[in-house]
């Protein structure tokens, strides 16, 4: 049998990328973020178990500038994940499968997951009595 002539997988460098891949790839992501927080929100559950200079330890690493990035990354994981979590969830049952509305979707869930990000920080800071 002669081989074929049939063109190679085209990869990365040639395809365009479309915002279902890219949020897909996204929604990975924050799930592999989430995973991590587990392991953070466990530290600081222990540290708090352990007494009160491990809590403050522990509060302490969390309330620096380094911290903060990585809690509001956690928050955003958290809303961007849940959002897009109900999205497919749509899916599953046959909504919004037509191209204008995955993309129309898409936006939303990032736009969703941004203004709720923004919402929960205000109203921590608000609460906290810093704003």
């Amino acid at each position: 049998m002669a081989p074929v002539n049939r063109p190679l997988s085209p990869h990365l460098q040639i395809y365009r990328p479309q915002i279902t891949s890219t949020l897909s790839i996204l929604h990975r992501l924050t799930g592999v973020a989430l995973a991590a927080g587990a392991v953070l929100l466990a530290y600081w559950l222990a540290a708090a178990a352990y007494g009160p200079g491990a809590f403050e330890r522990a509060n302490d690493l969390l309330a620096s500038p380094v911290g903060r990035l990585v809690l509001f990354g956690m928050t955003f994981s958290f809303f961007y994940h849940f959002a897009n979590g109900v999205r497919h969830l749509a899916w599953d049952i046959g909504l919004g499968l037509q191209m204008k509305t995955l993309r129309l979707t898409g936006i939303l869930v990032v736009l969703v997951s941004l203004a709720l990000t923004g919402a929960t920080w205000i109203a921590a800071y608000a609460a906290a009595g810093k704003l």
